[in-house]
């Protein structure tokens, strides 16, 4: 089963929802904030991508973060400070047979589900 994270009002969210969509690629879409994650579900994807990963630097979630909490930041932290904001989190986020795939772009998308380069 495929599943896509984000949140619903992100463009590049809906760009890949979009792409799911228009290449009839069963999926479920989580939304981060109204749907909720839950700490295992977060340590497995700071397991597979790195919590440094996951951190979206450019929000402005991040932006109105503590200085000194982006400066001393770790990976319980991290988790805990996702777990509390959501919207940290880059999105959207792709999981397909457990492997999980961050961003979107046609070309990665086609890459992943029909083997295009």
């Amino acid at each position: 089963m495929t599943t896509l994270y984000g949140i619903k009002n992100c463009d590049t969210v809906k760009k890949a929802r979009n792409y799911l969509d228009n290449h009839s690629i069963d999926h479920d879409f989580h939304d981060y904030r109204s749907d909720g994650l839950t700490q295992i579900q977060l340590k497995s994807w700071v397991v597979e991508l790195g919590w440094e990963t996951l951190i979206n630097k450019r929000s402005a979630t991040w932006r109105q973060l503590p200085d000194v909490l982006k400066g001393n930041l770790d990976e319980v932290e991290a988790i805990k400070v996702m777990l509390e904001q959501p919207t940290l989190i880059k999105r959207p986020l792709l999981e397909l047979d457990g492997s999980y795939y961050l961003g979107f772009s046609i070309q990665d998308y086609d890459a992943i589900f029909f083997g295009a380069d």
